[in-house]
């Protein structure tokens, strides 16, 4: 059966010589594997582009319940980004963020919100001007809800650790706040927030791990 549906993707990997096995998240199906063939090839280099991690997608989609691997039949990038491949500080973000979303998105079970959510929340970070240095840990406090634990206040997220009471209050305005909000925060501060979410995270998902992105995440929010 063919389908149309929104995806974003996740990851790709080579597969042969000219191949790829791409995930991509859609609005439909959820977590799902295709194979693009030919696309690593010489005369369709330029649209690799396309599977590129967080590339948001209109899609038209072969789909089999309980395939493995599907293909693709059409394919369109419905919104372009802007600004997070040429500002650092973004494209540092989203690429801590690609790394968190492979790490814990498996079920497909509200499919349709989760990727709402996910790619309205990248939109956002294109467009936005200023004040997105706190992108992250908002995006990580809001994701938790489509993930089962959503956080309703300060001591879910500490969950018994010992913190100041500074850390305390602006957890607390950061997890009421927009992704327009300007959060007033020094960047050892940003870090142990940082810190307190990734330990939250793994408390609650087992495949959570370390986070490779995270060194030069606090090096370029200083």
């Amino acid at each position: 059966m063919v389908h149309k549906t929104r995806g974003i993707v996740f990851r790709f990997v080579k597969y042969g010589e000219t191949s790829i096995i791409v995930t991509i998240f859609t609005e439909t199906f959820g977590l799902q594997s295709y194979i693009v063939n030919g696309i690593r090839s010489k005369s369709a280099k330029n649209k690799i582009a396309l599977y590129q991690p967080l590339t948001l997608l209109n899609l038209v989609v072969y789909h089999r319940e309980n395939a493995n691997i599907e293909r693709i039949k059409e394919i369109q990038c419905f919104h372009p980004y802007t600004t997070i491949p040429s500002d650092i500080k973004k494209s540092t973000i989203a690429l801590f963020l690609a790394e968190l979303l492979n790490k814990i998105v498996k079920d497909e079970s509200h499919a349709k919100d989760l990727f709402e959510f996910i790619s309205q929340s990248f939109i956002t970070l294109d467009l936005l001007e200023e004040n997105f240095e706190n992108f992250h840990l908002q995006f990580m406090l809001k994701l938790s809800r489509y993930l089962g634990f959503g956080v309703q206040n300060v001591n879910e997220v500490l969950g018994g650790r010992v913190t100041s009471e500074e850390i305390e209050k602006i957890l607390a305005t950061v997890l009421k706040s927009d992704y327009q909000t300007a959060i007033k925060m020094a960047a050892d501060q940003r870090r142990e927030l940082l810190d307190l979410l990734l330990k939250f995270y793994a408390e609650h998902i087992e495949t959570l791990g370390e986070m490779n992105s995270v060194t030069i995440l606090r090096e370029i929010l200083h």
